[in-house]
């Protein structure tokens, strides 16, 4: 089992690592070009660079797809995404980009709409996938987390709340964490049950 380093304990420690990545503040740079509405690089790209530095990885494990989302409820065709996905091809070519407006996504999820980007990141089916990066106008690297950062950071797997509350999603995340094995890559992840529901 690989040795497990937890150089990352919190939120902030994650935007200092981004900042130190040239190579991830130039994907942000060339995502924040096409000024996209609410927009957010996510899951993977962020997820996998946590999983990465935690397991004191020398090299950065390719990315499937470089995930790039934003929420536009004024234009939801799926050719516009292609327009955008081709413009960032030209940009920075040769990298897996996938670009989804998640004003449109919850049709072809079959769920209510969602309100924002983020609101779109929490639906995503585990925790540790819903997390985002993203630039201000200013510059300002930020960074979102709907269920907090702690299961990435403490190598947790487990079905984001919206999934765990409707155990006919259930089986859509179990599938998709065999079929990902990430734990082939990463040995120090954990799978876990769903947190009980909080009442307040």
């Amino acid at each position: 089992m690989q040795q497990i380093h937890k150089r990352i304990h919190n939120g902030a420690d994650i935007l200092r690592l981004v900042e130190e990545d040239a190579w991830m503040m130039g994907i942000l740079e060339t995502a924040r070009t096409l000024q996209l509405p609410d927009w957010w690089v996510c899951a993977g790209f962020v997820r996998s660079k946590i999983w990465d530095v935690q397991h004191g990885f020398p090299e950065r494990t390719p990315l499937a797809d470089i995930d790039v989302i934003y929420y536009d409820p004024g234009d939801l065709r799926e050719e516009t995404e292609k327009c955008h996905e081709a413009e960032l091809q030209k940009l920075h070519p040769g990298l897996p980009w996938s670009l989804k407006n998640q004003a449109r996504m919850h049709t072809v999820n079959n769920l209510p709409p969602y309100s924002s980007a983020a609101d779109g990141m929490s639906k995503f089916p585990e925790t540790a996938t819903a997390l985002g990066l993203s630039l201000t106008a200013a510059g300002q690297l930020i960074l979102a987390a709907p269920h907090g950062a702690a299961d990435a950071i403490d190598l947790v797997l487990r079905p984001a709340p919206y999934f765990a509350a409707r155990p006919q999603l259930l089986p859509v995340y179990e599938k998709r964490i065999r079929s990902k094995n990430w734990q082939r890559i990463w040995s120090g992840l954990r799978i876990l049950p769903a947190e009980p529901p909080k009442y307040t």
